[in-house]
């Protein structure tokens, strides 16, 4: 598969994470973390989104870290 170019973006991470927001729990959720009419309620909605906004951060720097390597190993013609 020559001429095949790898990208370091991380587009698998960055995917996931959007069909998590974008669906009718995730787009509930958000909603419930900044427009509860209950304090009580958006304090927990916003600790739960703002903890998985966290997650999914990671998630997506150690994808771009692992393609950053990937990339450099091969460019040292270290792996095929």
């Amino acid at each position: 598969m020559a001429g095949l170019a790898r990208s370091r973006w991380p587009w698998i991470s960055l995917l996931l994470s959007a069909v998590l927001v974008f669906n009718p729990v995730g787009l509930n959720l958000l909603h419930s973390a900044f427009f509860a009419g209950e304090q009580l309620a958006r304090d927990i909605a916003q600790l739960v989104v703002l903890t998985a906004l966290a997650i999914m951060a990671v998630v997506i720097g150690l994808e771009w870290l692992v393609r950053s390597l990937i990339a450099r190993s091969r460019a040292r013609g270290v792996t095929r």
